[in-house]
Order: structure tokens, then C-alpha cells, then sequence
């Protein structure tokens, strides 16, 4: 039996094209290698960051059509014709996502390294309470939403602190663009 020549790895490698941050790319992923290989090492998006690889630090946190998902425990193959977003994805037009900002403002992030996951599934909740009928900002489930994403060096006190007046915004906003569409409906 022979050995595999080197560039067996690379003739080995699949295809894969997806929407990152709403953007259209395609990547030639060896089969093993996960999504968190791919945003680092081949598209050098290293806000992802690589930490457990196993499924329990939530560092790797990115979003997969929406929702949050583990990227070191999902195959780079399985986000074909799926849309990605990593925490480089989070500001609009150079302007920080409102997590960011009241992360940054409040002191939540220490090192750093979990706050791109934290911001991940944070910024999923944040979506998904823009869409309630009656949403009201829940400690509670802050600290649910954040509970796969681990942190050394705090006390998630100031995590949910930050995730929370973020929520209080996007309700407000939601809210008001809720009241101006009742407005112009009227008119």
C-alpha cells in the first residue's frame, strides 16, 4: 500500500458555499474539518474562537440561518446553501451592534476570549424578542440563553447586565417602529 501523496488532503477537500455575514463564499473544506477550522484558518475570521472542542465552552458560538449552534462541533459540509453569521457580522455599517456597545459600556468582557460566543447567542435572543407580540426583558432567561457559554473571569453579573439594557433598546425600537406603522396605517 502506498502513502497518501501530500496533496491527497486537498484533492480530498469538498466544496462548500454558503452566505457568511451576507455574503456569498465558497470554501474547499477537507470532510473532517469544522466550522470553526474553516472561519479561522481558511477565512481568518478569528472573533470565532477555537476553545473546548468539544461542545461545552460556547466560545465558538456563531449562527447558523438564525440560530445559535456550536461551530466546533458542526461539520463545515453541513452549512451548505445555509447562511452564517459570525461575530464580525454583528455591527451595521461600521457601527457596533447594540450588544457590543453596552458590552463595552458596562465593563462585561474581561479577556475577551468567550464574549464573541456570548455575543452570538445573545444577539439571537435579541432577534427573537423584536419578534414577541409582548416581550419583557427577563433576567432569567438571559442567564438561560447564555448557559452554554462559559466565563472564566466573571460573575456574568455584568453579561447580564449588558444583554439586558441591549434588550431594553431593541424592544423600545421594536415598539416604536410598532407605533409609527399604526401611525401610517391610519393616515
Amino acid at each position: 500500500m502506498t502513502a497518501p501523496s501530500p496533496n491527497h488532503a486537498a484533492r480530498a477537500a469538498t466544496l462548500v458555499t454558503f452566505q457568511l455575514n451576507g455574503e456569498p463564499v465558497t470554501v474547499a473544506a477537507p470532510p473532517h474539518w469544522t466550522l470553526v477550522e474553516v472561519l479561522r484558518y481558511q477565512l481568518n475570521l478569528t472573533g470565532t474562537k477555537q476553545g473546548c472542542d468539544k461542545g461545552d465552552c460556547g466560545a465558538c458560538t456563531v449562527r447558523v440561518d438564525g440560530a445559535p449552534v456550536l461551530a466546533c462541533m458542526t461539520l463545515a459540509v453541513l452549512v451548505q446553501g445555509r447562511s452564517v453569521e459570525t461575530v464580525e457580522g454583528l455591527g451595521v455599517g461600521g457601527e457596533p451592534h447594540p450588544l457590543q456597545r453596552t458590552f463595552a459600556e458596562l465593563g462585561a468582557a474581561q479577556c475577551g476570549f468567550c464574549t464573541p460566543g456570548m455575543l452570538m447567542s445573545a444577539s439571537a435572543y435579541l432577534d427573537d424578542l423584536a419578534t414577541r407580540d409582548a416581550p419583557t426583558v427577563d433576567a432569567v432567561e438571559i442567564s438561560a440563553v447564555l448557559g452554554g457559554n462559559l466565563c472564566r473571569c466573571t460573575g456574568y453579573t455584568k453579561i447580564v447586565q449588558a444583554v439586558a439594557v441591549a434588550a431594553r433598546e431593541v424592544v423600545e425600537r421594536a415598539q416604536t417602529l410598532a407605533e409609527m406603522s399604526n401611525d401610517e396605517a391610519m393616515l
